[in-house]
């Protein structure tokens, strides 16, 4: 009878879920606890219960997805998977928010969005003092304690913790951006960068900063944002003394260690460790600068570097050294700024025994060595190792055309 009537007399105390049977109910604490009995023969994946580790065994492992969308060519391991993606077709969302105008194909996911009102985070981490506010975001934070990254790409050497950043990766190399804005002719990878993106245009920064004067659009770009002020920095490389705030950080910087540059560009023989850089390059190189600033006539090829010449209008300086007076625009340039009052510098040359306090730096040396030089003048043959000394050069060029008085 609780199925027709939808009753749910048993409620976890920690999170607020209700449960028709108290064997729901038990098995639902063992996510708080971490208790996960079942392991999975074939991967390091454990399970609260024995039902989910035999759905686990049933679906990922043998690949079975017998539930099919009538509506498209997807296909799913549970029939409460299908039924959400169903929902998909007909924008049927009838979830909704009480606090804000948002609302859910799932009640799970209506429950897991009022706790970004409420700051809940009842899922903790045992090995470390972190919290969570879904047992999927700790499921996946245990993972960097134990190094294990078993979903590996077919063309690269890349390994994830996640199935969903494997497939994210795949697009890479696919380039693949299903997602596309209906305001411009920008395409994204994920549905979440998209929305990401269609702020942008209405302006809506809902999230703000209790510390300092600047909003975000979502909570997530908040809290990355407040670890600046926390100087909370807990992914740490392995091979250097360097931390970072964020995972994604941290995968970046190890590419500095390994030289690993997996997105090449099609114009010339530049490779780059992220695609954002090789997009920036690829604008360089063409000239474009899509992105326009309401207050002087500057155009520049990334929105960051909009951002970042905003600050100049401003007169804004929100990060302050400890140990002088100097303020700074950016975070980025007061880290390179402690390293003047540590002497750190991390990125050494394998060739020669100099360090050097950035990466930029450290690639402008190694070309003494390579003798590459990659910057080449329009106006005569000659050819440089770094973009400075090119622009020098053809201000040289400038005054040689501009009358003596």
């Amino acid at each position: 009878m609780r199925i027709h009537s939808d009753e749910r007399p048993f409620k976890c105390t920690q999170c607020g879920k209700c449960f028709k049977q108290p064997a729901g109910l038990y098995a639902h604490l063992k996510t708080h606890n971490g208790e996960k009995p079942f392991n999975c023969t074939q991967c390091d994946k454990c399970f609260s219960t024995a039902a989910n580790l035999k759905h686990h065994l049933q679906r990922i492992h043998s690949g079975q997805k017998p539930f099919k969308c009538t509506q498209c060519d997807k296909s799913f391991g549970y029939v409460g998977s299908l039924n959400a993606h169903v929902r998909i077709h007909g924008s049927e969302r009838p979830f909704e928010c009480t606090q804000c105008d948002k609302s859910f194909i799932t009640a799970t996911h209506l429950n897991t969005h009022m706790r970004s009102h409420s700051g809940e985070k009842p899922f903790k981490c045992t090995q470390c003092d972190k919290s969570f506010s879904t047992v999927g975001s700790l499921n996946t934070h245990m993972r960097i304690h134990s190094g294990a990254k078993p979903y590996k790409c077919t063309r690269c050497d890349r390994s994830f913790s996640q199935a969903g950043n494997l497939q994210y990766h795949m697009m890479v190399h696919s380039g693949v951006k299903p997602f596309k804005c209906n305001q411009c002719d920008k395409s994204f990878r994920t549905v979440g960068h998209l929305n990401t993106h269609v702020r942008s245009h209405s302006v809506e920064k809902s999230f703000k900063c209790t510390q300092c004067d600047k909003s975000f659009s979502t909570v997530g770009s908040l809290n990355r944002h407040l670890q600046i002020h926390s100087g909370e920095k807990p992914f740490k490389c392995t091979q250097c003394d360097r931390c970072f705030n964020q995972s994604g950080n941290l995968q970046q910087h190890m590419m500095v260690h390994s030289g690993e540059k997996p997105f090449k560009c099609t114009l010339c023989d530049n490779s780059f460790r992220t695609l954002e850089n090789l997009n920036t390059h690829v604008r360089f190189q063409s000239c474009e600068k899509p992105f326009k600033c309401t207050q002087c006539e500057k155009s520049f090829s990334t929105v960051g570097s909009l951002n970042r010449h905003l600050k100049i209008h401003s007169g804004l300086k929100p990060f302050k050294c400890a140990q002088c007076d100097r303020c700074f625009r950016q975070s980025g340039h007061l880290q390179r700024h402690m390293m003047i009052h540590s002497g750190e510098k991390p990125f050494k040359c394998t060739q020669c025994d100099k360090s050097f306090r950035r990466p930029a730096h450290l690639n402008a040396h190694v070309r003494i060595h390579s003798g590459v030089k990659p910057f080449e003048c329009s106006q005569c043959d000659k050819s440089f190792r770094t973009l400075g000394n090119l622009n020098s050069h053809v201000r040289f060029h400038s005054s040689l055309r501009t009358p003596s008085r």
